[in-house]
């Protein structure tokens, strides 16, 4: 039986138009200044060092730092640095009540059914895990992150690496064939597959054609008891 469930957040428990309409031109906006307001404490100065072992420059000033950051968002590079540096400002705008969390109305039911089931559901997205904290206590169905039992980022590895499922089960104990991964990025269900989980597409837009994954266009047609392990 499956054990664990892993969900992505953008496109499989979170509009995308939250993330890119909302979350990213939020952080965008105050970047530069939150760097440039804290770079002799921290945690920004700890971070502005992190981005500068990541581009291999230890003597990039705060502003090429200021630049390369806007590049990666330019480019939607999937750098942990950068993400750590949005969950931050994003936290702001959660606490200041500037925008809630999204969440698709059928997400939290079934979270509450697996949880009832004594199935543990974790998070797996590139968005820091500190920033993946605030969207599920501060959401638009309030606090829910009581219902779950963790959170992942790039930390344990890219999305798109076999290597990344893999290091999430041994951290949950949960042995690979019992463990289920929710997302709507077939490249990313690849990657778990072949390390031996479970995978469930959520199609919430277009049908994904080439894919072989089982698919669902809502967290109520996902049943794991009925997936065999």
């Amino acid at each position: 039986m499956i054990r664990a469930i892993v969900t992505d957040i953008e496109g499989t428990t979170t509009d995308i138009r939250f993330v890119h309409n909302v979350l990213f031109p939020y952080a965008r906006e105050r970047l530069a200044h939150y760097l440039r307001a804290g770079e002799h404490r921290e945690p920004v100065n700890v971070l502005l060092n992190e981005l500068r072992g990541e581009i291999h420059a230890p003597a990039a000033s705060v502003d090429e730092l200021i630049e390369t950051l806007y590049k990666f968002m330019d480019e939607d590079r999937k750098s942990t640095t950068l993400k750590a540096i949005q969950g931050h400002i994003w936290r702001e705008g959660y606490v200041n009540g500037d925008f809630t969390g999204h969440l698709y109305p059928d997400v939290v039911p079934a979270m509450r059914r697996w949880s009832d089931a004594d199935i543990d559901i974790y998070i797996y997205s590139s968005g820091s895990v500190s920033s993946q904290k605030m969207l599920f206590s501060h959401s638009t169905e309030g606090d829910v992150s009581g219902l779950l039992s963790g959170f992942f980022d790039t930390h344990v590895g890219a999305k798109r690496q076999v290597s990344s499922y893999r290091n999430i089960s041994m951290k949950t104990g949960v042995p690979v064939h019992q463990m289920l991964f929710l997302s709507d990025i077939r490249e990313e269900l690849d990657a778990a597959r072949e390390s031996g989980w479970k995978t469930v597409q959520l199609i919430r837009g277009e049908p994904d054609t080439q894919s072989t994954h089982r698919q669902a266009t809502s967290f109520d047609d996902i049943h794991p008891e009925q997936i065999p392990t």
